[in-house]
């Protein structure tokens, strides 16, 4: 009997180690993510969603297309004609599906942007 008392402290001593090394571990992995939480918090725009800060994030889509940026994965600029076009084709898209309720500078500068990307598009497809 005294046996099966040991064997069972034993069990118990073990399930009490893991338990407390499981809680330790998954302290830790609680602390990582409320880091990387806290610094994807910090990268993200702090203003309101605008619609010039839309349009600029597709420009900047078209611009590494177009060669003109450096891709940021890569931090080579790489000419990708059917990826700047496709940005672009989503910029006339938001011009046309927001026509009348866009601010007279909100207009301009979607105009803008459009005439100068093609222009460079052009520039770049005849290279």
């Amino acid at each position: 009997m005294a046996d099966d008392t040991d064997n069972s402290k034993k069990v118990d001593e073990e399930w009490k180690r893991r338990a407390r090394e499981e809680k330790e571990k998954l302290a830790g992995e609680g602390a990582a993510q409320e880091g990387a939480a806290a610094k994807d918090k910090q990268q993200r725009p702090r203003s309101e969603p605008t619609f010039p800060f839309l349009v600029s994030s597709l420009v900047s889509q078209a611009l590494i297309g177009i060669g003109q940026i450096p891709n940021p994965i890569t931090n080579k600029a790489e000419v990708n004609l059917e990826e700047a076009k496709f940005a672009i084709d989503i910029l006339q898209m938001l011009k046309e599906k927001t026509t009348g309720n866009l601010t007279d500078d909100e207009k301009r500068y979607i105009d803008s942007v459009l005439y100068d990307l093609r222009m460079r598009f052009l520039d770049a497809a005849g290279r």
